[in-house]
């Protein structure tokens, strides 16, 4: 099993600092940095401590991600959020999950035992309500079905459609917005009947740069996927 820790950075420069030197060699084959054209000095700090690092041309995550396919070399492809929110130490963890034969494997912020000290009340209401309805439509049983903080194997994205833009395209001009997608990664998934799994994981508070959340539009954006999702993609 091939692993490459895909992590996308926007202004990360203080987290990538703090989190990058606790993150080991031995845990993955491939590091992937990909970048959304960051200004605070996250590109020169990633060339400088030699890090691969792709500059995407297109903004937000799902670009992020579509940039980096032709790049990634990883049987399974493990996105870790740079900021803080995500447990370096649980990297282990998840991919010792995921060679148990896991298609997907979830560090989940509300698995029993673990918490969220990044949630306010909006976030955890949505994070929430997402899952929820995933579960309730898709019939499966995620406890966090929105985190990036995850592992899956490769060809999932391209057995999926995630790699089309059609995936996307209507909800992303109705709503005027660019979302990502791992909200659409664990409804197809559980259509699928793919053998999932998460494992418990707390998620700190973040360190340092901003949220780049939009509440409103990317919620009515996933909550238009859960149900159309309802109707098509078999």
């Amino acid at each position: 099993m091939k692993v490459t820790l895909l992590i996308p950075t926007l202004n990360e420069i203080v987290g990538m600092k703090s989190i990058m030197p606790l993150i080991k060699p031995e845990w993955y084959d491939q590091l992937l940095i990909v970048d959304g054209q960051s200004t605070d000095g996250t590109i020169e700090y990633c060339k400088e401590m030699g890090y691969p690092i792709v500059i995407q041309q297109k903004k937000g995550m799902r670009n992020a991600y579509m940039e980096s396919l032709p790049h990634i070399t990883g049987d399974v492809v493990l996105t870790f959020s740079p900021d803080g929110n995500s447990i370096p130490e649980l990297i282990p963890d998840c991919l010792a999950k995921m060679k148990e034969g896991y298609d997907m494997v979830i560090v989940s912020r509300y698995a029993e035992g673990a918490k969220s000290y990044d949630d306010d009340a909006i976030t955890s209401f949505g994070n929430k309500l997402f899952t929820n309805s995933i579960n309730l439509f898709h019939r499966a049983k995620y406890t966090d079905a929105m985190v990036i903080y995850r592992a899956y194997k490769k060809q999932m994205i391209y057995d999926l459609d995630l790699d089309k833009d059609s995936s996307y395209s209507f909800e992303e001009k109705l709503f005027h917005t660019n979302i990502s997608w791992e909200p659409l990664l664990s409804i197809r998934a559980a259509k699928r009947k793919l053998k999932l799994a998460d494992i418990p994981g707390d998620e700190p508070a973040r360190d340092g740069g901003e949220r780049k959340l939009q509440v409103l539009r990317w919620g009515a954006a996933y909550y238009y996927q859960v149900l159309r999702e309802i109707f098509v993609w078999r």
